[in-house]
């Protein structure tokens, strides 16, 4: 007889496994799990962007490692952060094309110009 069975006995029940994702704050020194975005909030996989978007929205900063887009209008005051390009772009794109202002689109070290058509 194989000893598979002792080793399949021998590892954690699904239950006693803690998988809850954990996210971290240098500036605020603290560490939070998600599990209220997960049990309470339903987000799923979108778990650690709706944290993300909710820290900054109360604390004005994102927590660690998290690298916002950044659309900045060159020309009057209106800009943006968002956690993905996509929305980033899209604001950027409506911006330019409803004022006429060139858009600056940063993300790490990455920089663009959105220009008006």
């Amino acid at each position: 007889m194989s000893d598979y069975n002792d080793d399949r006995d021998a590892r954690p029940s699904a239950a006693d496994v803690d998988d809850t994702p954990t996210i971290h704050c240098t500036r605020c020194d603290r560490t939070w799990d998600l599990a209220y975005e997960l049990d309470e909030l339903n987000v799923g996989n979108q778990s650690f962007e709706q944290f993300a978007l909710d820290h900054r929205r109360h604390t004005g900063h994102f927590p660690d490692d998290v690298t916002p887009w950044i659309a900045t209008c060159r020309q009057c005051p209106d800009g943006e952060q968002f956690l993905s390009e996509r929305p980033a772009r899209r604001w950027a794109e409506t911006h330019a094309r409803h004022t006429a202002h060139p858009v600056s689109l940063e993300y790490s070290d990455e920089r663009s110009v959105v220009e008006p058509e």
